[in-house]
Order: structure tokens, then sequence, then C-alpha cells
């Protein structure tokens, strides 16, 4: 589906949005204001959302828990702007421009492909702080880098996976073969083998750069995962975005056993059909690395730099939400384990595969 750019204030209709988007990520259109934070004297904050939007039920929807967090606690105004099919490096500039022109203050670029046009238009606005999630190779006196060690949750969700795997093979999907998702993969493999050094992890990447679709269509989720599970994978960890909803609806339509991503996947209200396959999910705190960048604002005390996220600060984890998941207490008593090490140094989790 065809994604409208918009920019639009977050309230009480947003959230009802949240609720209702389906795991296709579609949303009904919401209600705009036309006046901007430096117009109304409220203090705003905004976030530009990444390949797939809000609603895909994983990236995009932590941003904007954060965001809502912010606008609840902060009593601030927030705003949201959502990313075009296909779009370029001079539709990013532009968008993160207009944001910072209505005064928002911090302007938070959702996902690594915001690198470029924050390093262009950052310094046009020096009084603004600019945040990018999950880069750190554009710096700036007013630039924060959210970033975390995705292979270190991965890692975890590779421990359960080859512990509750009755065939010994297991599948993981990347949405697109770039450096970040090479992470989740990573540590995902290293963590099955640590488990069960026989076990068989089965790999695919949806698309290659510079078509970044493998984040963005559900479909081709669910026709990789399809192909994993024939082949014998009877988990799936899919690190794809709005993609992954896909594979989570593959592996419940087959009995399997899915991993999330980045959200905890399993209280998604657009995926609550699948739920019950949804073993666990490796979790990014994105939502408070939004909202602590957005407070340091408002506190007058603006973070920049690398701000990094790992398991020694419950930056990234695995969800236990699933009861079912709860008693398995040999799973979870191996992942506890495995944490430990990992932060203990007694394990060190690879970065590439």
């Amino acid at each position: 589906m065809r994604r409208i750019t918009r920019i639009a204030t977050v309230g009480i209709a947003s959230a009802a949005l949240a609720l209702s988007a389906t795991a296709c990520g579609g949303k009904k259109s919401s209600d705009t204001s036309s006046s901007s934070p430096s117009e109304s004297g409220q203090k705003s904050a905004a976030i530009a959302y990444d390949i797939g939007g809000r609603g895909d039920q994983s990236f995009n929807d932590a941003a904007y828990a954060g965001l809502k967090k912010a606008e609840t606690d902060l009593k601030i105004k927030g705003a949201e702007a959502e990313p075009t099919d296909g779009e370029g490096e001079a539709d990013k500039v532009q968008r993160l421009t207009e944001l910072a022109r209505k005064g928002n203050n911090p302007v938070i670029g959702v996902g690594f492909a915001y690198a470029p046009a924050i390093k262009k238009v950052a310094p046009k606005f020096p009084d603004t702080t600019f945040a990018i999630i999950d880069d750190t190779s554009v710096t700036g006196p007013n630039i924060a880098n959210l970033v975390f060690n995705e292979e270190q949750g991965s890692y975890l969700a590779g421990v359960a996976a080859a512990k509750v795997s009755k065939t010994g093979t297991v599948g993981f999907i990347g949405g697109v073969e770039v450096p970040l998702i090479k992470k989740f993969e990573a540590g995902f493999t290293q963590g099955v083998k640590d488990t069960n050094p026989n076990a068989k992890v089965l790999s695919q990447y949806l698309t290659q750069p510079p078509n970044f679709d493998g984040f963005a269509k559900p479909d081709l989720g669910k026709a990789a995962a399809q192909g994993q599970i024939d082949a014998g994978a009877d988990v799936v960890y899919a690190a794809a975005g709005l993609a992954g909803s896909g594979a989570i609806e593959a592996a419940s339509a087959k009995g399997k056993w899915a991993i999330g991503v980045d959200s905890d996947q399993y209280n998604q209200a657009g995926l609550a059909k699948y739920k019950d396959s949804i073993l666990t999910s490796v979790t990014k705190d994105v939502e408070d690395s939004v909202f602590n960048v957005i407070k340091s604002v408002q506190d007058g005390k603006p973070t920049t730099g690398e701000i990094r996220y790992g398991l020694d600060k419950d930056g990234v984890g695995l969800a236990d939400s699933n009861p079912k998941y709860k008693e398995m207490a040999d799973v979870i008593a191996a992942v506890e384990k495995a944490k430990a090490d990992i932060i203990a140094s007694k394990i060190k989790v690879k970065t590439q595969p």
C-alpha cells in the first residue's frame, strides 16, 4: 500500500489508530495540526518514521510509544512524519527540515536511512537537537546517536530457539542485507550453535539494497518463512520490520514457533491473532531511548553523541510475555545464564556472521 507523507499531531485519536493498525500496516488518515509549536507556544518533539511507518507492530511502533510517553509525562506536543514508497534522500531532507522549521525539538530520525539527511539538515539548525536511531556514521554537536547491541538480544533468541526446536533446524529472516541486520543474524546463529552445535540455521534476506521492500512487505516475510518451515525449521526469527509480521503469520499457520523483534510482539494488537505462536521477542528499548533524548532537551541538557543500549542496561533483551514461554524453566535458565555470561564478558557475541 502506498503511504502518503504526513506530519500529524499525536493525540488520543492517534493512540486509537495505533491500536487498530493491522499487521499489513494499514491505517486511517488522522487529523493534522495547522499550527506549529512556535505558534502555539507549546514545546514539541517530532519523529520521522522509517520504512513501513507507524503500524509496523515493531520498530516504528516502539519509537511512537516513546513519543507518546513523552507527551504524557512531559506534557509536550508530539509530531510524526511518515515515509513514502521509493523515496530518496531529498524527501528525507525536506521532511526533517520541515519538522525543524516548525520548532520541534528534538527531531528524531527513526532508522539508519536518515543518516545522510541528518548530516545535511542538523548544521542548519544548530539550536535543535537531532537524534538518529541505529546509526553512528553521522556526528555533530547537536546530534545524538541512539544505538543498540542487537547481537546480544539475538544471541538469547538463538539460545531459546535451539532449546525449543525439535527438528534441530531453525530459521533466520533478515529484511534487507545491511550491516545492522547482519548483527541480528550473527548473534542469533552464535546463540543457536553455542547451545546445540549440531543445529542447522537457515538464513535468508528478503531484499538487497537499494531495494528496502524487505522491511515493508509482509508477503515477502510470509513466503520466506513458509519456505524455511518446509525445509524443516520449527522456529523462525525475523528481523524485518513490517515484513516480519508475515513470517509470524506463516509460523502460526503451520503450528511452529516465531520469534518477534524490536517490540514485544506478543503484546502487539495487530498480531493478536498469532500471538500464541510468538515464543518470545528480541526487544530493543527504542521507546526509552526516544523518551530519554526528548527529556534531555526539555531539561535543558540535550544529550548528544553515542548513547548505547545493551544487555547490561536492559537496552536489549528477550520478552517473556507468552505464558507458554514462562513455563519453560530449562529454556529460561539457559537464557538467563547466557545473559549473565554476556554481561560478565564471558561470552563475546559476534556482530558479523
